[in-house]
């Protein structure tokens, strides 16, 4: 099923899921490369980005490594994860250096009076916060009602698609609805669809999220460009 939609340029927050960034087996070139032409056609076009940037692999195997070796506490976990989107902000930074904010933001709460540039890249923040929080905050910041989340699927499912051959796609869904699928609590490398805090947030504010798969780039296209698009929706009810 696919959305209608009906923006009209201004400044969009993407959260960017840091698997697309460095998938299994290393840094996806080929990624960076479309995504960086996608976003400095629309640029183009009259619309500015913050961009924030996820761990993705890079993460993971921080943590793996850490947790073969020892006992970690979850802040330890934490740490590990907000490096590894800091690393992969900067690879993105400079991807995208011709026009991006030539600092890439760490703290969503610093004032943002010096960015002049189209394209504003961040990272994690601290313990207890995802990037799809600090992409949540920052969008609130900039009173923009829409955040939009990149990841290497097409829908949010009923079930785990992997393992259940009966998986629904879900189009549009409630944040009463989702946040009972994902739960109240962030922890530390969790794989959910739009993480709990950033969720509850969310709710709170009201706001939309959309989420996208960042490997389709024709897709994106036709979100930017206010034509019918394939994703989820979530939005208050």
């Amino acid at each position: 099923m696919k959305h209608s939609n009906s923006f009209t340029p201004s400044t969009l927050v993407i959260s960017v899921g840091g698997s697309l960034v460095v998938p299994t087996g290393g840094i996806d070139t080929a990624f960076l490369t479309s995504f960086k032409s996608l976003i400095k056609r629309q640029v183009n076009k009259g619309w500015r980005f913050v961009i924030v940037v996820g761990g993705g692999w890079t993460a993971r195997q921080y943590q793996q490594a850490a947790r073969a070796i020892g006992k970690l506490e979850l802040d330890d976990i934490d740490w590990l994860g907000i490096h590894s989107t800091r690393l992969n902000g900067h690879l993105m930074r400079t991807v995208l250096r011709d026009i991006a904010h030539p600092v890439m933001i760490k703290n969503p709460t610093a004032p943002l009076t010096h960015w002049r540039e189209p394209v504003l890249v961040a990272a994690g923040w601290k313990p207890g916060w995802s990037t799809d929080y600090v992409a949540t905050r920052l969008a609130i910041r900039l009173g923009a009602d829409v955040v939009v989340n990149l990841s290497n699927v097409d829908y949010v499912y009923d079930k785990d698609p992997r393992t259940h051959t009966d998986a629904k796609a879900i189009c549009h869904i409630s944040w009463e609805a989702f946040r009972e699928m994902v739960g109240d609590t962030w922890d530390p490398g969790m794989n959910a669809p739009f993480d709990p805090v950033a969720s509850r947030l969310a709710h709170r504010r009201e706001m939309t999220v959309a989420l996208l798969n960042g490997k389709n780039m024709k897709n994106l296209a036709a979100f930017f460009g206010g034509r019918r698009f394939i994703g989820t929706v979530i939005r208050h009810s």
